[in-house]
């Protein structure tokens, strides 16, 4: 009776072990503290975890006051995708700008200057970077999270970033495997699909992948991506084919393999959240992310609930459990190891920036790329922004834009937001900014008809108009002076206002 007690504590303590869920608020629940001393082995943070860095380095204090090697991970790729500074906007700006300056010593210094401030908040698991192709330029998920289209640049600046990231002590997290961007679908809505041929992934969706390996990522993220040349029947994140046959075999990666979360609507209008977790850890996924939707007791309880029975029935080897138990409590063992390592002189240091420097703002001015030209504003101007829906990854929380920069530098700006639904938008913008400068700010224009058709004719009407492309800078240059910063960033922001206020000169 005693060895039975004692096998089911055991595997209940796997169990939740290989979940990293979320919860709400900006102190842990009593529930969650329950689980880590039950044997929940990580948490995820969100923004609506985050306030000020020293709420966050309470909160985590708070954590790890129940279970000294507990893992906090959260999803701050800088640029567009920000947790800590979900309210203001990153001072970091994201991989397109980064790919787009092509220094990988800049790269390598962001990640580790961003690394050192997670590491400060008591983070240690980051679940970046996108080391994702940005082959489609019509992907509505990835865009400027990509470091570019080019393969042998996002592998270079992903084996960058991850030496950066982890030499602050903070683990890299490198997804979306085995590759999101060629895709035309958000797996956060439905079940996106690729059909290339093998030919095409090794050359093209793996190269960054191999290139993490080598760099020593101590973490992968699954994509939930159905590809039909690797596996016809499962998606990624529940493909035996793709996690163990093409990840660990093949790629020779023996670090934890986390999923993306297991809520979104390609694997949970699939399987349901249950099946799906219990088919993943099947397939050689070692972690489960949940809690970017459900962040409640509840959901943990199934899930743990689910891969016990999956064991208890025969579905799931007690073995593949213990196994994914086991690298993830080895990964909380190493960053434990490397905190005291991430403080040592790395590259940063070696680059000459100091902690606490303005990095991202120097990455951000170098990523600007202007076309045309324009005379200093010598009077306050009118910015337009026009917007469409954010993708879930980014949210609607973080602001963007030039508007708030601009009135630093020159008071009095003003600032409107259109969207498809307005009428004839031109015109508005026109009546709405007078006398007034026009500054445009958009995302992705290319990816939106009724932007193009809005820029053209507010150029025709104002030929002095500045346009400002904060997405991937795929549509034709126009206006006076067009500005593409490679990120939505608030340095980002702040770089294409400096060069609004002082005018601006083609490169």
């Amino acid at each position: 009776m005693t060895t039975l007690t004692s096998a089911t504590d055991t595997l209940t303590r796997d169990a939740l072990a290989v979940l990293q869920p979320g919860f709400t608020g900006t102190t842990a629940p009593d529930w969650v503290l329950r689980r880590v001393d039950e044997g929940l082995a990580s948490v995820a943070l969100f923004g609506r975890n985050v306030q000020t860095p020293e709420q966050v380095t309470a909160l985590t204090t708070q954590l790890r006051a129940e279970r000294e090697d507990l893992l906090v991970a959260i999803d701050e790729e800088g640029g567009d995708v920000t947790r800590l500074e979900v309210r203001t906007g990153s001072s970091f700006p994201g991989n397109l700008a980064l790919g787009y300056v092509d220094d990988v010593d800049l790269t390598r210094a962001v990640a580790q200057e961003l690394g050192r401030r997670l590491a400060e908040c008591g983070v240690d698991l980051n679940w970046a970077p996108s080391a994702d192709i940005n082959s489609n330029p019509d992907n509505p998920i990835i865009g400027v999270r990509a470091f570019g289209a080019d393969t042998q640049l996002v592998a270079r600046h992903t084996a960058a970033y991850i030496e950066g990231l982890q030499a602050s002590g903070v683990a890299a997290c490198t997804k979306h495997f085995p590759g999101h961007g060629d895709t035309a679908v958000d797996s956060h809505h439905a079940m996106p699909r690729i059909d290339v041929d093998l030919e095409t992934l090794h050359a093209r969706e793996l190269v960054p992948f191999r290139a993490a390996v080598e760099a020593g990522s101590k973490c992968v993220m699954s994509a939930h991506i159905l590809l039909p040349a690797l596996d016809a029947d499962r998606p990624g994140t529940v493909s035996p084919r793709i996690l163990t046959g093409l990840l660990r075999e093949e790629l020779g990666y023996d670090g934890l393999i986390v999923t993306d979360a297991v809520e979104m609507r390609a694997i949970a209008g699939t399987y349901g959240i249950e099946r799906g977790s219990v088919l993943a850890i099947a397939a050689g996924a070692d972690a489960l992310c949940v809690g970017g939707g459900l962040e409640d007791d509840g959901t943990v309880l199934r899930l743990r609930d689910a891969l016990v029975a999956a064991v208890r029935n025969g579905e799931l080897p007690e073995e593949r459990l213990a196994d994914a138990a086991a690298r993830v409590r080895a990964l909380a063992s190493w960053t434990r190891a490397a905190k005291g390592a991430g403080s040592e002189p790395g590259a940063a240091a070696q680059e000459g920036i100091a902690a606490g420097s303005g990095i991202g703002l120097v990455a951000a001015r170098r990523a600007v790329r202007v076309t045309g030209s324009a005379e200093p504003l010598t009077a306050p101007a009118y910015v337009a922004s026009f917007t469409s829906a954010s993708n879930i990854a980014v949210g609607d929380e973080t602001p963007w834009g030039v508007a708030a920069e601009l009135d630093r530098l020159v008071p009095g700006t003003r600032t409107g937001t259109y969207d498809g639904e307005t009428e004839e938008p031109a015109g508005a913008v026109v009546r709405a900014a007078g006398e007034r400068r026009i500054v445009v700010v958009v995302r992705d224009a290319h990816r939106h008809a009724w932007m193009g058709e809005a820029l053209d004719a507010l150029v025709a009407r104002r030929p002095d108009t500045v346009v400002v492309e904060m997405g991937v800078p795929q549509a034709p240059a126009r206006g006076a002076l067009h500005i593409a910063t490679h990120g939505a960033a608030r340095v980002c922001g702040q770089a294409a206002a400096e060069i609004i206020a002082r005018g601006g000169t083609e490169d």
